[in-house]
């Protein structure tokens, strides 16, 4: 007990907390301490050594709770950036290992598509039958019609003759497309039974997925494990404020998409009344405040972080730390909405820019691509308030020589004006 009360009453000095302990206020983080301990949880505030492989990755995507999968290939896949940045070791192999030959992650959907530590299979089965509800509700509609009569012909094909990706199945059916989400129907009845649980990814072929039955796929200890809808919630819930060390009910019922909003709410009541999470004033960028839910614990780590590696990281635009944009504006002041149809964006940015981290504050984006065996640089703009001089213009170029590797190319070369203002 007196260990527990020395550590509140650190944390409460780290906080600002001043006065009668009978007239507490909320606990309050400045927005600098809020920045570090966010970023520390998504692994990019201090250095990280490690093979970028094996168990040490899949330590990695357990402590991220996820990597989305994105096809844009501009540098690399997102997915392969996403895990670069926490391990310049990493190599893209390594992920396809983990889920096709080591089957110690899964790929699934959290926001969006997504690769995920195999142990959190079992808690997915709620996702799965959320999943086929919304599907049979919207994608009669959305998709071509006739795709429902097809699932037990896709299922069965699956079953008798193995691993199949799209084009394997719906032999006679028109497969051209006019629009993104025009899949043909046998297409559509293999994503629906993917993302309803019955199929799993069992690898792929350059970036096109390949199905099997889930329980040639998913290790038993896995796949038989039951959990009931409570032990589900309190584990989506739970996990997704340890990785992201604050939040309102709402960010943390986005984090892994499994539970409702109104079972958010419901759940931080309850966790609140048991004295199992706290709420605090977190500070944003602007100054103004925000009511989060977190914990003591984490509050108590909060006041202990180092200081910031100095190192420029080129992050993914769908790491983790930037998948909520909102936040990000109000936590780090980084606007990043560049709209696909609003050509004044697209002719200042580019349609696909990195976000550049420097310490604890995103300095910057790039415009930068492969092109003839050479990384090229065409634009970097940089945050308000932030000036280039010699040693941070030095440590941006330290990373993208750090980048060569994985992106397969072997120069890096700048157009001329690139330094934008």
């Amino acid at each position: 007990m007196a260990r527990s009360l020395e550590r509140t009453e650190r944390t409460l000095h780290f906080c600002g907390i001043v006065g009668d302990r009978d007239k507490m206020v909320l606990p309050f983080v400045d927005n600098q301490s809020a920045r570090r301990l966010f970023l520390d949880r998504h692994l990019l505030l201090r250095p990280a050594p490690g093979p970028g492989r094996g168990e040490d990755l899949e330590g990695v995507l357990n402590a991220l709770g996820f990597v989305q999968v994105d096809s844009v290939n501009t540098l690399a896949r997102a997915h392969d950036l996403i895990l670069w940045s926490r391990r310049g070791q990493y190599r893209p192999k390594a992920l396809e290992n983990l889920v096709a030959r080591r089957r110690t992650a899964f790929e699934h959907w959290t926001h969006d598509a997504s690769v995920i530590p195999m142990a959190f299979y079992p808690m997915w089965r709620k996702k799965f039958a959320r999943d086929e509800a919304r599907m049979r509700s919207r994608w009669s509609e959305a998709r071509r019609q006739g795709w429902e009569t097809e699932i037990d012909q896709v299922l069965r094909h699956i079953a008798e003759n193995g691993p199949a990706s799209s084009l394997d199945v719906g032999d006679e059916e028109a497969k051209g497309s006019s629009g993104w989400w025009d899949w043909h129907p046998s297409k559509t009845a293999l994503e629906f039974l993917w993302r309803s649980g019955q199929l799993a990814i069992c690898h792929r072929r350059g970036f096109r997925k390949f199905y099997d039955l889930a329980e040639r796929v998913i290790p038993a200890a896995h796949r038989n494990r039951h959990c009931d809808d409570d032990e589900i919630i309190d584990w989506a819930m739970s996990e997704a404020l340890r990785r992201l060390g604050f939040g309102t009910s709402g960010e943390l019922a986005a984090f892994f998409e499994i539970v409702t909003r109104d079972e958010a709410k419901a759940w931080c009541a309850a966790a609140l009344s048991e004295g199992r999470i706290i709420e605090a004033e977190i500070g944003m960028v602007d100054g103004s405040r925000r009511r989060s839910f977190t914990t003591e614990a984490v509050l108590d780590d909060a006041a202990s972080l180092p200081e910031p590696t100095a190192r420029v990281r080129l992050l993914s635009p769908f790491d983790p730390a930037l998948r909520d944009r909102a936040r990000a504006e109000r936590l780090f002041g980084f606007h990043y909405r560049i709209e696909i149809f609003v050509p004044e964006a697209r002719r200042r940015y580019g349609y696909y820019v990195f976000p550049v981290l420097q310490g604890d504050r995103l300095i910057g984006r790039i415009d930068a691509k492969r092109s003839d065996g050479a990384l090229v640089v065409q634009a970097f703009w940089p945050e308000a308030g932030v000036r280039m001089g010699k040693a941070r213009t030095a440590a941006l170029k330290s990373e993208l020589e750090r980048l060569r590797p994985l992106a397969g190319v072997k120069t890096v070369t700048f157009v001329e004006g690139w330094m934008r203002k």
